[in-house]
């Protein structure tokens, strides 16, 4: 036990830190319906701050305290609590993309300004260490899990006793009813983002010491906080912050028990996300309740007619065709930007297509490289049968991902699908059989195209391809029957098809694209590398895909070009740092855009009942077995309690 202890008190330390932040993302989500993808970038842009004032303007430790965690949060909570108001009829989609965007606005924009070299982080705290029980421990360790813990229990009282904590209980049962009590809702969730935005701030400042000042690190580690929150089931706070003390005990535990085994030495950061991911597919799913009501999608209508979408797809094949007489020495950005078009492809075909959320399409990628590099280089496949068996293992991991989607829907969803991202990152990539220690596997390409010239055309030929399986797939039964499962899982329930195996269809078909241009990357890089596809990238692809939405079926393409070629352009190195901040910003405007267009929409219609109807039509309607479903649906709709929602139907109960 003596060994143990210094682990213990390690962890503790984090623990209570991490518990801390877990409950004001616990509390800003149950009162908004918002989880806030952004809370971990709140606390990089606190510690910043502190750094901004303290090191580089010279103002005393106490006074850049005072500002970065008691005088910043409320700027930034106002402008959230705005956001998210007008995230409120959107759909789950719709709610993520927007924090996500913001969240990659807010580390991109630190990132632009201070560089990506970690800097040092000022130790404004004691650091002498002190014995208790005969272990030496840091005074500043003492103080942060002190005030974490104070803050825990003062909040808690507050929650229970004060007459704001109770409305903000009140504003998560029955906002309406508050309403007619004669409070403001609008006013209540302000304080909640305001307590919420203080707890990221103050774990931001009480973070950085350990790590140093990195924007990204400081993002990942409070994202630690989802796992404390998925043990409080993102409902109870006092099990949130018990949550963030077992996640810290575990890692340092493990820290303790990985010793000697290499293999195993990413499994103690990657403790929390083994949590989350277990929590969500062990807990009973009626336990996961997601706050606030289900918007489904406004229609959409074409920008452009079939005709003439055809007709631009022919044209900008043809000028693809001729690209590398026009572009000169920037044809390698381009040939990139032909990968990137089937990463997008096969991120649209599972997000706009069928409406299901994945944030693990970066780790999908990432096995079709290594994949690649290990037949290719290691084996000594063909080329093309190495790149055809990269897309085919594939196919397995997405099912795996698919499996949270047979019980889980909408965010709950997405935390599966990221924490299974960030297992594979911490875990998987440093394993030999995927990216090994080095990170890097030498990859090839085909025996006579190997040229740039002749690369970008194999290149432009598989892209061309896959946008043509896409659209045949979009055009099919399948297709069909995936548009229906965006728009009313319950439909097709009701039509006797089985959505399970529709989302296992969908999710395999999107990772077998997914690694092919993983193996594409790889070959064209010369090289896989596990350092383009960090799990943030996943949310990174999100965003800039969301962000083309509206172009619908151009939406692959445009995105590429933004987020490969656009930068390249820049007259500036200042202005392609800056760049991903555009990307970020745009989402989070396109995503609020959307989110009031559905509320728009479903206010002007009786949608509850309608929305069977679409997905009945997208299906076949007028075949027998739709017209019954419509009777079916229709009767159903009569009772009350009947409400459909995102990937869930709910009857009275599930």
């Amino acid at each position: 036990m003596g060994e143990l202890a210094p682990f213990l008190i390690i962890g503790v330390t984090s623990g209570s830190v991490y518990g801390l932040a877990a409950m004001g993302l616990v509390l800003t989500y149950k009162t908004s319906g918002v989880f806030n993808f952004a809370h971990g970038a709140i606390a990089a842009v606190a510690a910043f701050a502190f750094y901004e004032l303290h090191t580089v303007r010279g103002l005393p430790w106490p006074v850049a305290l005072l500002l970065a965690v008691v005088v910043l949060p409320p700027v930034v909570a106002v402008g959230l609590e705005r956001v998210t108001r007008g995230l409120a009829g959107g759909t789950v989609t719709t709610k993520i993309v927007a924090t996500v965007g913001l969240q990659l606005a807010i580390v991109s924009a630190l990132i632009a300004h201070y560089g990506g070299a970690g800097l040092s982080f000022p130790r404004f705290l004691p650091t002498e260490s002190v014995g208790i029980v005969g272990i030496n421990v840091g005074i500043d360790q003492l103080i942060s899990a002190g005030v974490a813990a104070a803050a825990a229990v003062a909040f808690f009282v507050f929650f229970r006793a004060s007459p704001t904590g109770t409305r903000m209980r009140a504003v998560v049962d029955n906002p309406e009813l508050l309403s007619l009590a004669g409070t403001n809702p609008v006013a209540v969730r302000r304080w909640a983002w305001l307590i919420g935005t203080w707890f990221a701030a103050i774990s931001g400042v009480l973070l950085a010491p350990q790590i140093g000042l990195d924007a990204l690190l400081l993002t990942l580690l409070v994202v630690q906080a989802y796992g404390a929150a998925a043990v409080g089931l993102f409902a109870s706070l006092p099990l949130t912050y018990a949550g963030g003390l077992l996640i810290g005990v575990l890692a340092a535990l493990a820290t303790n028990l990985v010793a000697g085994h290499q293999w195993l030495a990413q499994l103690p950061p990657a403790m929390p996300f083994v949590v989350l991911f277990v929590v969500l597919l062990l807990v009973p799913r009626h336990k996961l309740v997601e706050p606030g009501a289900h918007a489904s999608p406004a229609p959409v209508a074409p920008l452009v007619s079939p005709a003439t979408a055809r007709a631009l797809t022919v044209a900008a094949i043809a000028v693809a065709a001729v690209l590398p007489l026009l572009v000169g020495p920037r044809l390698p950005v381009y040939a990139s930007a032909l990968v990137f078009v089937l990463i997008f492809t096969s991120l649209h075909l599972l997000v706009r297509i069928s409406g299901q959320i994945s944030l693990a399409h970066a780790g999908l990628v990432a096995i079709g490289a290594a994949t690649f590099a290990h037949l290719a280089t290691g084996v000594g496949l063909p080329w093309l049968g190495a790149v055809a068996l990269a897309g085919l293992v594939v196919v397995p991991v997405g099912m795996i991902v698919a499996v949270p989607a047979i019980r889980l829907a909408g965010l709950f969803l997405a935390l599966a699908t990221f924490g299974f991202a960030l297992l594979l990152e911490k875990v998987a990539y440093p394993s030999d059989w995927v990216f090994g220690a080095q990170g890097t596997l030498p990859a090839t390409r085909p025996a006579g195209f190997d040229s740039d010239v002749a690369f970008y055309y194999v290149l432009l030929a598989f892209t061309v391809a896959g946008l043509g399986l896409v659209a045949l797939i979009t055009r099919s039964r399948l297709g069909r029957l995936l548009r229906a499962l965006a728009d009313s899982p319950t439909t097709l329930s009701t039509l006797g098809l089985g959505i399970n195996v529709t989302r296992i269809t969908v999710f395999g078909l999107s990772a077998l694209i997914a690694g092919v241009a993983g193996a594409l990357h790889a070959a064209q890089s010369h090289a896989a590398s596990a350092t383009p596809f960090s799990a943030l990238q996943s949310l990174t692809w999100l965003a800039v895909l969301v962000l083309f939405g509206p172009a619908r079926g151009a939406a692959p393409v445009l995105a590429a070009l933004f987020l490969v070629v656009a930068p390249t352009y820049g007259t500036s190195d200042a202005l392609t740092d800056w760049m991903p901040v555009v990307f970020g910003l745009g989402a989070l405007l396109v995503a609020v855009h959307e989110a009031g267009r559905a509320q728009r929409h479903a206010g002007g219609s009786t949608a509850q009942q309608g929305e069977p109807s679409r997905a009945a039509e997208r299906i076949g309607a007028g075949s027998a077995a739709a017209e019954r479903a419509e009777r079916a649906v229709s009767r159903a709709g009569d009772r009350p309690g009947y409400r459909i929602s995102i990937g869930t139907a709910r009857e009275g109960g599930r």
